[in-house]
């Protein structure tokens, strides 16, 4: 091989500069991870009330015996600060790769997870379950906002798949807008007629890591866990998606079944998060542009590094809203939408300014 390439006059590339970008790479996951760790041991200290990094110690493996104080901290710690910590980083992680996955395979910048309908159809089926069932437990309507979830998705799918612009990116955003629209007036609709429903509606919607248990944690984790493996073994299809579908095609990418893992997977990321946090506006957005800056457009090194920021992100929201209005709290959604809006301007506004 050697031969061949001296008789061609190619000088193979020094091995340190084609491992220094994956290098570069690998350190850059490995500060993110850092980063995780650090913000998690934050969110088990911050709070309504502040709580030393012995404390937490204390309360994570002391014994509290009959010593009332310890016996607060750990209560504090294990069912109040783990669970909404342990929920943040798997929420967060699923959002930051579902933002990442939405945005390659619709190839537009400023898409959110929402954009399938995964929000909406998520909200309709909170109130629906209310309004229907009297259902107040998170446990209980969770089942149903991850059923609303996925069904939004196949329906935004279905119909992008129809006609004669099947499969196209922007069908699918055109499909997305409609089935969003029409069940956000469904959702008002339901949610104006009963007062319970409303109630429900209005915490919910506003995304939250907070006051759920390690039942929702646990379910939410093994959809967020099958929906990580379909992302990764969509990585390389959606790497070629990216260069054209004729381009895709021609390298012997199945479009439609490239496209279909894709929307699965973001289906299953997006509608587990919301069903256990609610709607939580821009984070996928946000995390994805940060980790292509970082990364590259190769989605091998973008989907990991979105994941961190996203677990990273919604974390310090959650803490960011216990301490802007203590002792009382803010949800994280709330945060991250004062962070996200103008974020998503400034792309905006950035996108029409590069084009003039």
């Amino acid at each position: 091989m050697s031969i061949v390439v001296e008789q061609r006059g190619l000088d193979p590339a020094p091995a340190g500069e084609v491992a220094s970008p994956r290098r570069r790479r690998l350190i850059g996951l490995a500060c993110l991870v850092v980063l995780l760790a650090g913000a998690a041991v934050l969110s088990l200290v911050v709070g309504a009330r502040a709580l030393a990094p012995a404390e937490v110690w204390q309360g994570l493996f002391g014994d509290p015996g009959t010593d009332q104080q310890l016996t607060e901290i750990t209560l504090i710690v294990q069912t109040l600060r783990v669970p909404r910590t342990v929920l943040a980083i798997v929420a967060g992680v699923a959002l930051g790769v579902a933002g990442a996955l939405i945005q390659g395979h619709t190839r537009n910048p400023i898409a959110d997870t929402g954009l399938l309908g995964v929000n909406s159809g998520a909200s309709f089926a909170v109130v629906l379950a209310v309004y229907l069932f009297g259902l107040g437990n998170p446990l209980q309507y969770l089942w149903f906002a991850f059923l609303g979830a996925a069904v939004a998705g196949v329906l935004v799918f279905g119909l992008s798949s129809l006609g004669r612009g099947a499969g196209n990116p922007l069908t699918l955003v055109l499909a997305g807008q409609g089935i969003t629209v029409f069940l956000a007036a469904m959702t008002a609709a339901v949610a104006l007629s009963d007062k319970q429903s409303l109630s429900v509606l209005r915490f919910w919607n506003a995304g939250s890591v907070q006051g759920v248990g390690f039942d929702v944690i646990g379910i939410t984790a093994i959809f967020v866990g099958a929906g990580l493996v379909l992302a990764l073994l969509n990585l390389p299809a959606l790497n070629l998606l990216n260069l054209g579908d004729d381009v895709a095609r021609g390298l012997g990418v199945n479009i439609v079944a490239g496209r279909t893992i894709g929307v699965v997977a973001v289906t299953l990321l997006a509608g587990a998060a919301t069903a256990a946090c609610g709607p939580i506006a821009f984070l996928g957005l946000m995390v994805a542009h940060v980790a292509r800056w970082l990364t590259g457009p190769d989605y091998r090194w973008l989907v990991p590094y979105a994941g961190l920021l996203g677990a990273i992100v919604l974390l310090l929201g959650d803490i960011v809203g216990r301490l802007v209005v203590r002792p009382a709290e803010l949800q994280a959604g709330i945060v991250i939408a004062v962070v996200g809006a103008p974020f998503f301007a400034a792309l905006v506004w950035l996108g029409k300014f590069r084009q003039a």
